[in-house]
């Protein structure tokens, strides 16, 4: 492919569908700003029922996507990925799954700026706005994105329902975190867990499941091959 056909391609398997997701994402939360949905009860029960020991847990919980750590995350994972499979395709799928998340929730705090829930707040608070969480979009890319790529390199189905098990809990224990701490709104993590959803999905779409057709020579492309038998006629 040429330049003008890998940027076409990348403008409509990955750019469209995020301005796409942007432009949902920006819909439903001035929706839920209309709606006021009356969540801050549910806020308010968890808050009432906050321990020591949950304290402990839910803070673990929410560092596990903490800006730093994920992306140091990534960049390790990316390195490994190159060297242990000596191309950057699984690289590039696990860094637009993690950027390409962030960009949506980045744009989309900043035009909604939904405050967070009235409810004493264990984290610092960041300057962006409650809709959608950053945090659990973040750790669904990330945890999400990698189990995607480590099981599909493995055969062993046990060692594949671990991983995704694994995979799967992490953002579950984030998003439920960041509801614990009184940093989200339930459908703040809601949200988050599908806007990271979305960007696995079309990432691995466009970067990772994507065909090598691109590589075959024009003119053999689309044509079967043709087996000569003993009698010199192809069938």
């Amino acid at each position: 492919m040429t330049r003008t056909e890998h940027a076409k391609y990348y403008a409509l398997a990955v750019v469209l569908p995020l301005l796409l997701m942007l432009g949902v994402t920006y819909g439903v939360g001035r929706l839920i700003l209309a709606l006021r949905t009356g969540e801050a009860s549910a806020n308010g029960d968890l808050a009432a029922e906050r321990t020591s020991l949950w304290n402990t847990l839910t803070d673990f919980g929410s560092s596990l996507s903490d800006t730093p750590y994920i992306v140091g995350f990534t960049a390790i994972a990316a390195i490994v990925f190159r060297l242990v499979h000596k191309r950057w395709r699984e690289s590039i799928f696990l860094i637009v799954a993690v950027w390409s998340q962030s960009l949506v929730f980045l744009a989309t705090t900043v035009l909604i700026q939904r405050s967070r829930p009235p409810v004493p707040h264990l984290d610092p608070a960041p300057p962006t706005s409650s809709f959608p969480s950053g945090h659990t979009s973040a750790a669904v890319a990330f945890y999400c994105g990698l189990a995607l790529v480590l099981t599909t390199h493995l055969r062993n189905r046990t060692l594949r329902v671990v991983i995704w098990t694994l995979g799967l809990a992490a953002p579950l224990m984030v998003a439920f975190s960041r509801l614990y701490r009184g940093m989200h709104f339930p459908t703040d993590v809601a949200w988050g867990l599908l806007l990271g959803a979305f960007c696995v999905f079309v990432a691995a779409r466009a970067i990772l499941f994507r065909g090598d057709e691109d590589r075959l020579p024009r003119a053999s492309r689309g044509r079967p091959k043709r087996v000569a038998t003993g009698r010199g006629t192809p069938r």
